[in-house]
């Protein structure tokens, strides 16, 4: 069938040279070499839409918004493509108008029942969750940590898990959709967040047939797949929502025929992670957004429910969802990581490989560390807080590093997401000196020992820290966060007015920089609020306690969602990044302050900027009064912590 047709459209593909040949033996030579032209063509072509490289619309106001932007373009452009290609093969005006009418009753009909069927589907589901939602009125009040405006019934507690074993029966765009509410504390309760934090991306593995293809897919149908791999590991490492991950060694005669071997990891390291996109998620998701956008606009309609924006926040969530259906931008953000932290020896990300990579399928480096979610569980066994602080130490630089320098923030940094390593380097800390191999066997024996609770694990990795330096590894990129200019301006204010401890100046513009700032509710009373809650870490500050940014954005945000205050997406991810961050950091750290490990951090970005900057970006400009002003704050610090140091010790008033 396929020799059939490639030979028909070899033929067409001859007659249309518009040559004339009469003698059968000239045909018979032309035709196999027509045959040969054409689906070289047709080749060519496909491999370079499969592995062509995304570049950023000029009309996005970030990095990220400018890749989505052309991805969404360039889907739609290759589906038309593709269909304009097939009408221009009809044979005859009956078989064009056939084509023609199935496309319009594929996507006027057919899609619309589809929708409907899921639409019946997620009803069965979610409606009973709908009705047994007046349990939430009943039972004791329980007080959520860290926040004295809000508490919890038991009723509404057990709701909460209904309403999550309900998204982990919906599916994938409703784990996500569950995943994403729990990091908005700003909207929702924080009980309901902290429920909603235990989803887990447990998708069903699809076959390793379709990856096979896949894969074969993304590299034009040059290669076999025997012959792309010397070693496959056909478990899937992990499965999510969305795809799943393969790890696999490539082989070294593919790596000379694509003539790359040099891109290909460290010191001639060909292990890789291949990322596959489920079958039809595409599909599957969009048409869960059409559902969830149906009814973010009915709910809309209601008076009191305007103040969401939910059409707004649905349609935020539709692109977090779209931007991780294209691989690409994934293996851009690596690109762009990788740029930001070159000759870092404390940091690192995996390299992604474009060449190989298309919108269904990623391959990157393969990193293989001890997870920092089993180090959060052996850290008390170590009993040693430098070590501790050994490991916190470039994780907690390392994202200010993104935050304040970069503007480029992992958006998606929970212990899982983060990895260890062992490397040595040089007296001078300027070059690892290790090899991959001794890196590899020293986290291959802590991941065995840990599974096996080994007597001997917290020993050797207690001995790991002690002779080597921890190597924090950061995985799975496809989400950023990255402020335009308007929410950086936004978050270096408020954070310049937190760092000078002005409550007041700080509550009133989380109102005046909000979404719908005449929607919020008692304005005055919000930035009294926040007075009162800067005050209280103002008096720890001056009595030698560590501030936590993370309590105190918090219980901001729970603030902001009781005042109805709709603060920006992107701002609200930095936001929840910090927490997350300080999380991890004050477990491994319990004395970690961020303001003053930002202090390194805001010095460099000081001296990296030009005189001509500081004239003309504003922010920049409000950058540098946050580190002045936050200098003077460890200066006063250091002088109280000193003087009470002096008295401590009777040296203010020596006795003779």
């Amino acid at each position: 069938m396929l020799l059939r047709y490639s030979l028909n459209n070899s033929w067409r593909f001859f007659q249309r040279t518009g040559q004339s040949f009469r003698g059968s033996s000239v045909r018979k030579m032309l035709i196999p070499t027509s045959c040969i032209i054409y689906l070289t063509q047709q080749h060519r072509r496909r491999y370079s839409l499969l592995n062509e490289t995304v570049e950023p619309s000029p009309y996005g106001d970030t990095f990220e918004m400018g890749l989505y932007l052309t991805s969404q373009r360039e889907l739609q452009q290759n589906i038309e493509e593709a269909r304009q290609r097939k009408l221009k093969k009809s044979h005859n005006i009956l078989s064009y108008c056939s084509r023609k009418i199935w496309y319009i009753i594929k996507d006027e009909l057919l899609e619309p029942i589809f929708t409907l069927l899921r639409f019946l589907e997620l009803s069965v589901i979610f409606i009973p969750v709908l009705m047994v939602y007046p349990i939430s009125f009943f039972g004791r009040h329980h007080r959520s940590n860290n926040d004295e405006f809000a508490s919890e019934t038991a009723g509404s507690l057990l709701w909460y898990k209904i309403l999550r074993k309900a998204l982990e029966i919906g599916g994938p765009s409703f784990i996500k959709l569950g995943q994403w509410a729990g990091s908005r504390t700003d909207i929702f309760s924080k009980g309901l967040c902290q429920e909603l934090g235990q989803l887990h991306s447990n998708g069903k593995a699809h076959s390793l047939q379709y990856t096979k293809d896949k894969i074969c897919e993304s590299l034009g149908d040059e290669f076999k797949f025997d012959d792309i791999f010397e070693e496959f590991r056909e478990t899937p490492l992990g499965v999510g929502a969305i795809a799943q991950v393969y790890v696999g060694k490539l082989s070294d005669e593919f790596l000379k025929r694509k003539q790359i071997k040099s891109q290909i990891g460290d010191n001639g390291k060909r292990w890789c992670a291949v990322k596959v996109i489920h079958p039809h998620a595409s599909k599957k998701v969009n048409r869960d957004l059409r559902i969830m956008s149906f009814f973010a606009n009915t709910i809309d309609m209601i008076p009191t429910m305007v103040w969401l924006s939910l059409p707004s926040e649905v349609e935020n969530f539709s692109i977090l969802m779209r931007l991780q259906l294209d691989l690409r931008i994934e293996c851009l953000n690596l690109g762009r990581f990788n740029e930001n932290f070159k000759g870092s020896l404390q940091v690192k990300f995996p390299k992604g490989f474009p060449d190989f990579s298309s919108r269904d399928v990623l391959f990157e480096e393969y990193i293989h560390g001890f997870s920092m979610e089993q180090f959060l569980r052996a850290k008390d066994d170590l009993k040693n807080v430098e070590l501790c602080q050994s490991v916190s130490g470039p994780f907690i630089d390392s994202f200010l590093k993104m935050l304040i320098l970069d503007d480029f923030v992992h958006a998606d940094l929970h212990p899982g997401n983060v990895m260890i390593r062992f490397v040595k380097t040089n007296r001078y800390d300027t070059k690892i000196t290790s090899t991959e191999e001794e890196t590899f066997k020293i986290v291959d024996s802590l991941n065995k020992k840990f599974k096996n609770n080994d007597p001997t694990f917290i020993d050797e990795l207690r001995e790991d820290l002690t002779d080597f330096e921890p190597q924090i590894c950061f995985i799975d990129a496809g989400l950023i966060t990255e402020l335009n200019k308007k929410n950086r301006t936004n978050f270096i204010a408020l954070f310049n007015a937190l760092a000078r401890f002005d409550g007041y100046r700080a509550g009133e513009l989380m109102i005046e920089r909000s979404k719908t700032p005449e929607t919020a509710i008692d304005k005055e009373m919000f930035a009294f609020k926040v007075e009162k809650l800067v005050n209280k870490v103002k008096k720890r500050t001056f009595t030698l306690g560590t501030v936590s940014i993370g309590d105190l954005l918090d219980q901001m945000l729970s603030m902001v969602r009781s005042h109805h205050v709709r603060m920006e997406g992107d701002f609200v991810s930095v936001v929840v990044a910090i927490l997350l961050l300080e999380g991890i950091g004050r477990q491994l750290d319990p004395d970690l302050d961020l303001f003053a490990s930002s202090l390194p951090i805001l010095r460099e970005f000081g001296m990296q900027r030009e005189a001509t900057s500081l004239l003309n970006d504003t922010s920049t400009f409000s950058m540098l009064k946050v580190w002045i002003g936050l200098e003077l704050r460890s200066l006063m610090s250091s002088s109280v912590r000193s003087i009470f140091e002096l008295i401590k010790s009777d040296q203010l008033c020596p006795n003779y």
